[in-house]
């Protein structure tokens, strides 16, 4: 981990109607909110949160759920569309890479049945068209069997992309792909509790300082 590390939170619709004013002098420094699932869905909150989240005085970015059966062009004009232009401050966009269940069949990913060797394109072609619309390279989150195991030896070319990683652990730093040098967000617990915030909400930290958070997002 860096000499110094920020604290901030993920949030989405699970977590209902969070009081933004609430949260200040609560040692946060940003929050990701969930935009967008998918090639058509936003999400119930995102415009809520997206425009209150200045009031709690946190670097703001979004993050968008793939899902790997719709077409990755469409997901990403889904994000853009939503989020609509990034302002000065605004951190990265980040593409959520996990489990797609269905809703008939709670068993079955569906990543499962895309083809290995079709797998990075689609990713590579939501990244790709996301920075050209957005001006930001987008971040990736994870955890890292999901990742090894979806990607295998290609994952290298995920690797100048900043990383998210996703290890819910009590140590001092998480596991991650070998890939990256580091970690740049470390999403380390989602039974976090902050004042404004019912019920649980996911905690992350940030490998850097304010400067370096700042030099991240929008400039």
């Amino acid at each position: 981990m860096a000499d110094s590390s920020l604290s901030g939170i993920d949030v989405s619709s699970s977590q209902g109607l969070v009081n933004w004013a609430a949260i200040p002098n609560q040692n946060l420094s940003f929050a990701f909110l969930r935009a967008t699932l998918g090639a058509h869905t936003a999400d119930q909150q995102f415009a809520h949160n997206w425009a209150r989240i200045g009031s709690a005085g946190l670097l703001r970015g979004a993050y968008h759920f793939f899902w790997p059966l719709s077409a990755a062009p469409d997901q990403a004009d889904n994000l853009i569309g939503v989020v609509g232009s990034l302002v000065p401050g605004d951190l990265p966009p980040a593409l959520d890479l996990e489990e797609a269940y269905l809703k008939k069949d709670p068993q079955l990913d569906v990543w499962t049945t895309i083809a290995p060797e079709n797998r990075l394109p689609r990713i590579l072609a939501w990244l790709t068209r996301v920075e050209d619309a957005l001006g930001a390279r987008p971040i990736i989150y994870s955890r890292q069997n999901f990742l090894e195991t979806l990607l295998g030896p290609s994952l290298q070319h995920l690797a100048a992309y900043p990383l998210w990683i996703a290890h819910y652990t009590e140590a001092n730093e998480p596991d991650f792909p070998s890939n990256w040098p580091q970690w740049t967000f470390w999403q380390y617990t989602d039974k976090g509790s902050v004042e404004g915030i019912k019920g649980y909400v996911d905690q992350d930290r940030f490998n850097g300082s304010l400067d370096d958070l700042k030099a991240l997002g929008k400039s």
